[in-house]
């Protein structure tokens, strides 16, 4: 495998270790799909985590402006999903820090672990597994600049669009691998439902 794994490299990586799975998933915010994706049981085995956060450095790297600010640069994720990549990154870019935001109660906003200071100015690259509906890296991107650091790019291992998912443009945005998957917005308008396919719930 490359330095930088191809689209198939990492689609077939995750189908081995049961990332990817096929079948009707019905997803918490009521969409329904034929594909759902948990990078995490990738993420889990040291090697795999090793090839998708070194792939990902390098796309990083190869940006002139970043790669001058890799030695004060801060990588910072949501809670948990995201902390696998984060530290995997912090570790193949040999970035300054790694940190992260989480919440206690789904009714609640995001916020730093206690102890964790942002600095005026601070560069900071954000970074999740997944890149689906936004929600996540949207509200840390609110959270890091009303602290006054300043979000300079964002890297995901898999970006799987829905038909709401914003664009950060104009910041650089890095994926290892796109996922066109199909959604439907409830059961009504779903296919899979209509074709009597058993659905699973998922969590995220």
């Amino acid at each position: 495998m490359n330095l930088v794994p191809s689209q198939e490299d990492v689609v077939e990586l995750l189908k081995q270790t049961g990332a990817l799975r096929k079948g009707h998933f019905a997803y918490p915010n009521g969409l329904h799909s034929e594909e759902y994706l948990a990078v995490a049981l990738a993420m889990r085995y040291f090697q795999h985590a090793k090839t998708l956060s070194v792939g990902l450095s390098r796309l990083i790297r190869a940006n002139s402006e970043l790669r001058a600010i890799i030695p004060e640069l801060s990588v910072v994720a949501p809670a948990t999903g995201g902390l696998p990549v984060a530290y995997g990154m912090c570790e193949a870019l040999r970035a300054r820090q790694v940190y992260w935001a989480e919440r206690e109660d789904p009714s609640q906003p995001m916020r730093f672990r206690q102890y964790l200071e942002q600095v005026e100015g601070e560069k900071v690259l954000l970074v999740d597994d997944i890149f689906r509906t936004g929600n996540k890296l949207t509200e840390m991107k609110r959270l890091v600049e009303s602290r006054g650091a300043e979000v300079v790019g964002l890297a995901v291992i898999v970006y799987q669009p829905t038909p709401e998912t914003p664009n950060f443009a104009p910041l650089p945005f890095y994926y290892l691998a796109k996922l066109d998957g199909l959604y439907y917005k409830d059961t009504a308008s779903c296919d899979l439902c209509k074709q009597g396919v058993p659905v699973e719930n998922v969590w995220i």
